[in-house]
């Protein structure tokens, strides 16, 4: 049974595969395993599983990193949430046979389920992600996944959201990533080296997050290992 996974940014898809591709396109893995590169936000996460679906696939992976609203969680811990909540708080159930597929591919290692929320952009301030998990009892929040869900959901498909934390609830990220934000979701290397220039206290936070983010994408890679039983499943 085809495994289609969507990605966002290409850092995420590094951690599935060294081939670059553009914004829209899809690539083939071994295993009947097809990967999406989305970019960021609901739009494009919804071109992006009917892009897969119509290619083929029969399951659905959204895979890449997220925030985390729940105070326990750190840089680097994996998520496999039960439930997706979009902002207009619809609850979307994720595939139960799919997740036992993952825990049992994972053994011992430790993962986390719950509520992934829905953001309609980056929740960059501690005290913005402190108020989210108050109101939702989220553990943690993405751009994509809930879209992803949606489009499954209307066409009866089996999903999960594979995700790992980045930033940590009390982290506040850097305002030279916002600020350098392109519409597609990506970093704008020139404006956040300018930023950082005009602003060389954010340098400490912007070295942090990119530990974070290694983190992050290691753990990534070691669950990408385990993708190919969850394929064949």
């Amino acid at each position: 049974m085809s495994l289609g996974i969507i990605v966002a940014l290409p850092e995420e898809l590094r951690s599935l595969n060294k081939a670059k591709i553009k914004q829209g396109e899809c690539l083939t893995l071994p295993n009947n395993i097809l990967v999406s590169l989305a970019g960021a936000g609901a739009k494009n996460a919804k071109n992006a599983t009917e892009q897969l679906l119509s290619s083929g696939a029969k399951q659905i992976i959204s895979w890449g990193c997220a925030g985390a609203l729940a105070p326990h969680l750190k840089a680097g811990d994996l998520i496999i949430p039960k439930i997706i909540q979009t902002q207009s708080n619809q609850q979307i159930s994720t595939d139960n046979s799919l997740r036992k597929n993952i825990a049992h591919a994972l053994g011992k290692q430790t993962y986390f389920e719950g509520v992934l929320l829905e953001s309609s952009g980056i929740i960059s301030k501690a005290k913005e992600k402190s108020a989210l998990f108050n109101e939702n009892s989220a553990i943690a929040v993405d751009m994509e996944s809930a879209s992803v869900a949606q489009v499954c959901q209307k066409q009866n498909i089996p999903f999960i959201a594979i995700r790992t934390i980045v930033d940590s609830a009390d982290f506040n990220l850097p305002v030279a990533v916002s600020h350098s934000m392109t519409a597609e979701g990506s970093v704008n290397l020139a404006k956040l080296i300018l930023y950082t220039i005009r602003h060389p206290s954010e340098i400490p936070s912007l070295i942090q997050l990119g530990k974070h983010f290694k983190a992050a994408n290691k753990k990534l890679k070691q669950i990408s290992l385990l993708l190919t039983q969850v394929a064949n499943s």
